[in-house]
């Protein structure tokens, strides 16, 4: 459906070039909701931009429902942009026409007559629940409201494909809630591609199937929601769930850890339980079979679509052999076992 290959896209802003995007290969299977996700200046909007080529890729080829978008002559790349819809951070609405004036603007640049636009905009504005706000302004209408219109005119064309930038950060987190449950309804009903880019792990948590991370202009990880989740491969992923869950060892010990071992320290790990895992009573288990103490600092439960992930921090005390013990038992059970430092036992 949505294939990027070997795109890269640099800017010359006069003596040195900036690298917005390095080499992307990008894979968006039709039907499904794939997320992007990155830090600020990552290359999030640059990479999504050249979808439908508002950002005109420096090199590589960007594919879409089978036609190569880089080769299209300008009339030929205005018809296939009618199959790519996109809404953005800010909404982008026209202050001037209402709300159906607003959905039916791209319809009417395609020539279409007046009855068809009719026909067409009516049960868009009660797809996404603003039937009864066609003849209103966008001054008159809430940050939720206004993102359903430009949701509603994204899809006026009929779109396979929908581009969403940012499109729940300038939103409260209720009002989040209900535009991502509307975008994975018209995934469902209408079965169009979407293809998103965030900066909230909570979206990508919520409604997508895939998720990519990119940094520094890089895709660093492709994998299923579930498996980001539960076992990110880079730094930078464990660093998002992290902060997500809000899962970080407490200040205090933070001013005691020590980065090497020694015979009078014992080790602070933070711990990542999936599947079977998360209702297995290991910790009880560990303390039996090998002879240490554990002190949990940090723990927490979440459920990531079909799978439960459970995250925990804590201090493995004991002598250095019964900890030694404690992490190959942890390491045998398939747990995923981070070091975050050492720190000095109790005399």
């Amino acid at each position: 459906m949505i294939e990027l290959s070997n795109v890269s896209k640099i800017y010359d802003s006069g003596q040195s070039a900036v690298h917005a995007l390095r080499s992307v290969d990008l894979k968006v299977a039709k039907g499904t909701i794939h997320g992007v996700i990155g830090l600020s200046g990552a290359g999030k909007s640059t990479l999504i931009r050249c979808v439908n080529l508002l950002e005109r890729p420096s090199s590589g080829s960007v594919i879409v429902d089978g036609q190569e978008m880089t080769r299209l002559d300008t009339q030929a790349l205005n018809r296939a942009r009618h199959r790519i819809g996109m809404i953005f951070q800010h909404f982008n609405l026209l202050t001037t026409r209402t709300v159906y004036a607003n959905v039916a603007l791209p319809l009417e640049l395609m020539g279409i007559k007046r009855q068809a636009i009719k026909a067409r905009v009516l049960p868009l504005l009660d797809m996404v629940g603003l039937g009864d706000k066609a003849k209103q302004y966008p001054s008159q209408l809430s940050g939720g409201q206004k993102q359903r219109v430009a949701i509603a005119r994204a899809l006026a064309s009929k779109p396979s494909v929908l581009l969403c930038d940012e499109a729940t950060s300038a939103l409260d987190p209720q009002t989040t809630s209900s535009i991502l449950e509307l975008l994975r309804d018209i995934n469902q009903q209408l079965g169009i591609t979407i293809l998103l880019i965030t900066h909230e792990m909570e979206v990508v948590k919520s409604i997508c199937h895939r998720v990519s991370l990119i940094s520094n202009g890089e895709l660093v990880e492709d994998t299923e929601v579930g498996d980001f989740f539960t076992a990110p491969q880079t730094q930078l992923g464990r660093d998002f769930l992290n902060d997500f869950l809000q899962l970080a060892p407490p200040k205090e010990l933070l001013a005691r850890l020590l980065d090497a071992p020694s015979e009078t320290t014992h080790p602070v790990v933070r711990l990542t339980f999936s599947g079977d895992t998360v209702s297995t009573p290991l910790i009880s288990r560990l303390a039996r079979e090998c002879g240490v103490d554990v002190s949990i600092l940090q723990a927490k439960v979440e459920s990531i679509q079909e799978r439960t992930l459970g995250l925990m921090i804590a201090e493995l005390m004991g002598g250095a052999d019964e900890t030694q013990k404690a992490m190959d038992y942890l390491a045998s059970h398939q747990l995923d076992v981070e070091v975050l430092g050492h720190v000095q036992r109790n005399a």
